[in-house]
């Protein structure tokens, strides 16, 4: 019996008398199981977001790209007056091919229009342009 008793009860894996709390060895396997578990749960909702947030970046980048497309195409239009920073405008196809830009609006023109409508666009602060409405053929 002397060898089941110490004189430092805490230093042993067992209860040292009947009243003592319960001494449970630890499944070590286990710990590291629900650990991670737990790592790789909270590492896939964390690649999930970064992805959510890549596919936002990417398509904020393709409106860009689209803005600057449509204003290439634009600036290369016959403009009689200097475009103005956040008003509307008009682009236009002559029959020859020219983009022209105007200041009438499509239902302006009555009943037959000289030009085939592509697109209602506003200048914006960085001068490009945002397309407001497409024509039957867009840009």
């Amino acid at each position: 019996m002397g060898e089941m008793t110490t004189p430092n009860p805490g230093t042993i894996a067992f209860p040292h008398t009947v009243g003592s709390a319960l001494i449970k060895p630890e499944d070590k396997g286990k710990i590291k199981g629900r650990a991670l578990s737990a790592m790789y749960d909270q590492t896939d909702m964390d690649m999930k977001q970064i992805y959510e947030q890549m596919q936002l970046l990417a398509e904020q980048a393709k409106t860009i790209q689209n803005r600057v497309t449509v204003s290439e195409r634009i600036y290369q239009a016959k403009m009689s007056f200097d475009p103005i920073i956040g008003r509307t405008y008009h682009l236009y196809q002559k029959k020859d091919g020219t983009d022209t830009l105007s200041l009438i609006a499509p239902e302006e023109w009555g009943s037959r229009s000289p030009y085939e409508f592509i697109a209602t666009v506003k200048l914006l602060a960085d001068h490009t342009w945002k397309v407001l409405k497409e024509g039957e053929r867009g840009l």
